[in-house]
């Protein structure tokens, strides 16, 4: 017998840096995704959070109702343009406590919560398979308004 020759063709020769290949990109690829939609969603959830914080600061500093609304209004825009929310999925409520106090009024506590929801990346628009892969994201600031407001 013939010892075996190292030059023979043998099936596994060169399989593993392919299958490296394979198994790198199977994990690779989801484990990409996963850092893209959440970065994605903390970005969102930033900008929920300042368009909360200072839409409350820029309504308890106001001198009147109109200007109450103006001034959130164009925190709104600025926000929404700065950290790229969706326009339309952005909503904004403002509450005061104590209950049953006018809102904004003097001396109350004003609650703002902007909700907006965050579009996962790569979800077709089929079916609307969009709107179900889409995240809510909310945030909410309190501000206590001067006891002064509405008498300048």
């Amino acid at each position: 017998m013939h010892p075996s020759n190292p030059s023979t063709d043998d099936p596994e020769r060169g399989s593993a840096a392919l299958e490296f290949i394979l198994v790198g990109l199977l994990l690779l690829v989801p484990l990409v995704y996963l850092v893209v939609s959440l970065g994605l969603i903390q970005g969102q959830s930033l900008g929920a959070e300042a368009g909360a914080r200072h839409i409350a600061r820029a309504v308890a500093t106001a001198t009147d109702p109109a200007d109450a609304q103006e001034r959130a209004d164009l925190v709104l825009e600025s926000v929404v343009v700065e950290y790229g929310l969706d326009a339309d999925a952005v909503t904004v409520s403002m509450s005061c406590r104590p209950a049953g106090a006018a809102c904004p009024s003097a001396g109350a506590t004003l609650v703002v919560t902007l909700r907006t929801t965050v579009a996962l990346p790569l979800v077709p628009p089929v079916l609307g398979l969009d709107h179900l892969a889409s995240i809510p994201v909310e945030a909410s600031a309190a501000q206590r308004v001067s006891r002064f407001w509405g008498s300048g």
